[in-house]
């Protein structure tokens, strides 16, 4: 019972880390066997305290009294203890059954490449939007709960038998065994009862056919040929692997993650083998100088000619001998500005970071909620590098920011653009990835005000993404086969579209038309991006002051 109350007392996150932090231990990679030990630890206990009340009801005289009789130790339980335990064993299977339907952090800490619950599934499509499959399959749940309740908690009317007398229909014969004297007559709460028990039974096992079925489709068939590809939501048309999968046959097994920071500790671990993986920047140096990385032959991704010298040159920043990365998609951070809001207000148009200060601008303004972005906004208005590891700079930037803070209305990220869509705020810090989308849906939507984006005179974050190569990779071929796929032009064109994030494919771009080519929100210059840099990895000691910084301009 002791053992049984550790993780129903502890907090399912400890649960979870210690889990997965026993099978790193152990050299035991997280796959679909790991998430199986997890959810049987995390659940066993909901069966133990769901059985324990019945078994302790249970007489223990009755079960000796069986065996006095003759009967097999297994007998005299399966006849005498389990009809008296069923209720619990089966109020345990379905408490098992729905919290592990629901549990989302076991599984996240647990779980390998391209293992998913139900919860993480729906996690995941909450991000790139839910298939209509999940609300058919939500339904199915929901009915099937409903039925089951129905069944378990109606009864029928009982009905008053005088004794000696039969039930209606009865006749005369046959007057002994029954309270009313028919041997016949049968308890109609009894026989209600064998009706709940046997629809229970079929449900839990209709129940466990599905998910055995659903589980030895996905996990158990083995591919000869498999890419494990680890990528931001949203940041890939879907399309491009089902093609990548049609000419090439290598089964690709697609996970996602929100940030740097997430996908990070996943990859150092090592517990989770991907082969391919899509950091930005300054996440690239530092998985170089941890030795995270594994070169990339470039015999296997003739198509990197297709990428511009440029991004390659800007590359070195981070990789300084474009060794162990490949450009994907990159862009600018700036101001989106609602001209008609501004305009109402009586503020000039954005053109510095220094504007987001203007009192005039009070509940207006929309911050990036990144302790990176958020110090660059600041420290590029004071004229420091984005880069500094200056205490006195970091300060100064730090205090700056604490002053904004009262004219924020939000720190957000995405929300950036559904808020600016709504006509929420007048200005917000956004990616220039986003322009492209937002132009479209303002001529969707025909809104009566214009988005426009500015680049601020004093410099910005110029950031790239770029695909990379895990040291740990088991299929180091098919990785590189999938970076010199997205490197073909056509290919590139299609992301491009779906994503709306710059590429940096000379190639994609050449086949654009003139008019997006022409777009300076989407390709600026780069000749007017002097002052601008690349994020660089400063190191754990400098990320942590960031972070301490961070906190203290939250925390006001």
């Amino acid at each position: 019972m002791g053992i049984t109350n550790i993780p129903m007392l502890n907090a399912d996150i400890v649960t979870g880390i210690s889990l997965m932090l026993a099978f790193i231990a152990f050299g035991i990679s997280l796959g679909f066997k790991t998430i199986l030990i997890a959810h049987i630890t995390f659940n066993i206990p909901y069966v133990i305290l769901s059985v324990m009340p019945k078994l302790k009801q249970t007489s223990k005289i009755t079960y000796e009294a069986a065996m006095d009789l003759g009967a097999s130790p297994i007998y005299a339980f399966f006849k005498v203890v389990f009809p008296d335990i069923l209720p619990g064993i089966l109020s345990g299977f379905l408490l098992a059954f729905t919290m592990s339907l629901d549990d989302f952090i076991i599984t996240h800490f647990t779980r390998g490449a391209g293992i998913n619950t139900l919860s993480t599934l729906i996690y995941s499509q909450v991000r790139r939007g839910i298939q209509p499959s999940m609300y058919a399959l939500s339904t199915i749940i929901f009915l099937t709960v409903l039925v089951l309740l129905l069944i378990t908690n109606f009864k029928p009317p009982k009905k008053k038998v005088i004794p000696g007398m039969a039930p209606a229909g009865a006749g005369a014969a046959g007057l002994a065994g029954s309270p009313s004297g028919n041997p016949d007559w049968e308890d109609p709460n009894k026989k209600f009862q064998k009706i709940q028990r046997g629809a229970m039974t079929i449900a839990a096992v209709v129940i466990v056919a599905v998910v055995g079925l659903v589980t030895i489709k996905n996990y158990s068939i083995t591919h000869s040929d498999e890419l494990y590809v680890y990528n931001w939501g949203e940041y890939i048309d879907e399309e491009v692997v089902s093609m990548f999968e049609e000419e090439t046959g290598i089964k690709v097994t697609y996970d996602m993650f929100e940030t740097n920071e997430e996908m990070y500790p996943i990859i150092e671990a090592g517990a989770v083998r991907y082969d391919v993986v899509c950091p930005s920047d300054y996440m690239i140096q530092k998985m170089v100088e941890n030795d995270m990385l594994a070169e990339i032959n470039f015999e296997n991704v003739p198509n990197i000619s297709q990428i511009n010298p440029v991004y390659m040159e800007m590359s070195k920043a981070f990789d300084p001998q474009n060794l162990y990365s490949v450009p994907y998609c990159w862009g600018t951070v700036g101001i989106l500005y609602n001209s008609q809001r501004l305009e109402e207000l009586g503020v000039e148009p954005p053109d510095s970071w220094a504007d987001l200060w203007d009192p005039a601008l009070s509940g207006e303004i929309l911050m990036q909620d990144s302790v990176r972005d958020a110090f660059m906004v600041a420290l590029k208005k004071l004229g420091y590098s984005m880069n500094t590891t200056n205490r006195d700079e970091l300060e100064a930037a730090k205090q700056l920011l604490i002053d904004q803070k009262p004219l924020v209305q939000a720190y957000v990220i995405d929300q950036v653009r559904d808020k600016m869509l709504g006509g929420e705020a007048a200005v917000g810090v956004i990616y220039s990835g986003e322009m492209l989308y937002l132009q479209e849906e303002a001529e969707a939507l025909e809104l009566d005000f214009d988005l426009e984006y500015v680049l601020p005179k004093e410099g910005t974050n110029l950031w790239l993404d770029s695909w990379v190569i895990p040291q740990n990779a088991q299929n180091k071929e098919n990785a590189e086969k999938w970076i010199n796929f997205l490197c073909r032009p056509d290919i590139a064109l299609r992301n491009f579209e779906y994503i709306t994030y710059p590429t940096p494919n000379q190639g994609a771009f050449e086949l654009l038309d003139e008019e997006t080519q022409e777009n300076k929100a989407v390709f600026p210059d780069l000749d007017t991006l002097d002052n601008s840099e690349v994020f660089l990895y400063l190191g754990d000691e400098e990320d942590a002051v960031y972070n301490a910084l961070w906190k203290e301009v939250k925390s006001k």
